[in-house]
């Protein structure tokens, strides 16, 4: 599977709506917005978003626009994030495209974070040089209730 990144279109919004919008991966990535359904939210969430200094990408998978994937925040304290269709899980494409990102955002320290229980994500953020520095609880809107996070850490 062909994996590559590329500038966010206006297109890429109703398909990214749609993926946030999935049951199983809401409860999975379980640090999300606080109503996925809520299209105004989410409309003005990317509009900020795209209107930072943040790197932001859609991630295509032979041609297709299957997730996105960022880095965000303040130099020095930057994360990574990404989201891929449940559709693709376990293919790769998380881990392709997280490597995509990296090579195009040199600046280290990078962190990453995720719900102690995420196993894929864990293992993808692993893949790409992440290691874990820290646990911690955190509430996640898409479960309703406090859970256990991993904090991960990427140097140069």
């Amino acid at each position: 599977m062909d994996v590559e990144l590329r500038e966010v279109h206006d297109s890429d919004l109703p398909v990214f709506y749609r993926q946030l919008n999935d049951p199983e991966a809401l409860r999975m990535a379980a640090f999300t917005p606080k109503d996925p359904d809520d299209w105004d939210a989410f409309d003005a969430r990317w509009r900020r978003i795209r209107s930072s200094d943040d790197v932001l990408r859609t991630i295509l998978a032979d041609g297709d626009v299957v997730g996105s994937a960022a880095v965000y925040g303040d130099p020095g304290e930057r994360e990574v994030t990404y989201w891929v269709d449940r559709a693709y899980w376990g293919r790769g494409v998380a881990t392709a495209a997280l490597l995509r990102l990296l090579a195009e955002v040199p600046e280290r320290p990078l962190y990453a974070r995720a719900a102690a229980d995420n196993e894929g994500s864990l293992r993808v953020l692993s893949k790409c040089g992440f290691r874990v520095t820290a646990h911690a609880r955190g509430f996640a809107n898409a479960r309703d209730e406090e859970i256990d996070e991993v904090v991960l850490h990427l140097e140069g």
